[in-house]
């Protein structure tokens, strides 16, 4: 082998080895690349999952409070239907104690209507309740009214009403309380029957159309005169002159014809309200003459007083220029002969010198006092 092929020998080899070289460099490179971006795509990998990690973390906080509210919300859920059953259960205990009620007002009711139709129980419910409303009106039994009270009529009738109202002036309104509520009592028992109602209801106003002509025929007026001439029927319920009203339009027309007041609780309380009104502006109306009286009286007296004062101020005028007067001779005569026997040593004790008063005494001012002290005779 000659030096020529052996060179050529050892630049292929050489050539081969600086490319292997380079192809390991380069496959070196390729891999650190491929590293790099493996690297990168972890990291950006490991980024997502931190990402998601805190947006779980996040939400998770802000579904803590939903989760402890949910929890509070179901307990009282809870609560609430342990109370409703328990509830519904003193409900249930309630509407049967209820139940029991109504069935003892119904027998109470019954019996009540029962009683009432009877005239003599009917006439003492009736001044209950008469009663009732006068003592709401604030009057006061023996000074306002009086009950059961007895009277003579100018024909020599014996009456006695249930309540007798007394006026300012010695005045008297006389207010019975026997309205008939028999047919009354039959329409609220004919509730299932119209025409049964009817007819009671028009036996109603009939019959108290009939008690309101039996009171004028009584005119209880003339019993206890001086008094209006008009008499007060107490009606005990707002219902039982509506029902006859509406049977018998006519009706308090009729009682007013007959000098005859239908009066409810409501419009007597009205009328009682009126009177004690009527009571207590009397009762202002002579206090204020009593008042008038005592402030003429008192101005009187203010004046005699003053004539007094005036004739006191003299006096103690008279009573100071008198002092004065005596005290100037005392000193001017008495003193200095004491002081002449003090010189001849009969004593040696002082003399006092009694002062003299300047103060004036202070005439009245005031017009009515003067006009009291000028008048002459004036009375103590």
């Amino acid at each position: 082998m000659d030096a020529a092929t052996l060179l050529a020998l050892l630049a292929g080899a050489v050539a081969g080895a600086v490319g292997a070289a380079l192809v390991v460099r380069l496959l070196a490179r390729a891999r650190e690349a491929a590293l790099v971006t493996e690297r990168d795509l972890l990291r950006e990998r490991v980024g997502d999952l931190e990402s998601a990690t805190d947006a779980e973390r996040e939400l998770a906080a802000t579904l803590s409070p939903l989760a402890a509210t949910v929890r509070r919300v179901e307990e009282q859920v809870h609560v609430l239907e342990r109370d409703r059953v328990e509830q519904f259960a003193r409900l249930t205990e309630q509407l049967t104690v209820v139940q029991a009620g109504s069935e003892a007002l119904r027998v109470q009711t019954a019996a009540l209507a029962g009683a009432l139709r009877s005239p003599t129980s009917r006439g003492a419910w009736g001044e209950v309740q008469l009663r009732r409303v006068v003592e709401h009106a604030g009057m006061l039994p023996r000074v306002d009214f009086t009950t059961q009270a007895v009277g003579t009529t100018p024909d020599g009738v014996g009456v006695r009403p249930d309540l007798l109202v007394h006026l300012p002036g010695h005045k008297h309104v006389v207010v019975d309380a026997k309205a008939p509520l028999a047919a009354f009592l039959e329409a609220s028992e004919a509730a299932d029957d119209p025409a049964r109602q009817a007819a009671a209801a028009t036996a109603h106003a009939r019959a108290l159309r009939g008690h309101v002509d039996a009171l004028a025929a009584k005119e209880y007026w003339t019993a206890f005169d001086p008094s209006p001439e008009v008499v007060v029927c107490f009606v005990p319920g707002e219902a039982f002159l509506a029902a006859a009203c509406a049977a018998d339009p006519a009706l308090l027309e009729h009682a007013m014809a007959r000098r005859v007041v239908l009066a409810t609780p409501t419009t007597l309380l009205a009328l009682l309200r009126t009177v004690a009104l009527t009571w207590q502006t009397e009762a202002l109306s002579g206090n204020a003459k009593q008042l008038f009286d005592l402030g003429r009286e008192l101005y009187t007296r203010l004046g005699t007083l003053g004539g007094h004062t005036e004739r006191l101020g003299r006096s103690l005028q008279r009573a100071v220029d008198d002092y004065n007067g005596f005290v100037g001779t005392l000193e001017r005569r008495v003193l200095v002969t004491a002081r002449r026997m003090r010189d001849l040593d009969v004593t040696d004790l002082g003399l006092d010198e009694p002062a003299v008063l300047d103060g004036v005494v202070r005439p009245l001012t005031a017009a009515e006092l003067l006009d009291a002290a000028v008048r002459p005779g004036t009375p103590p």
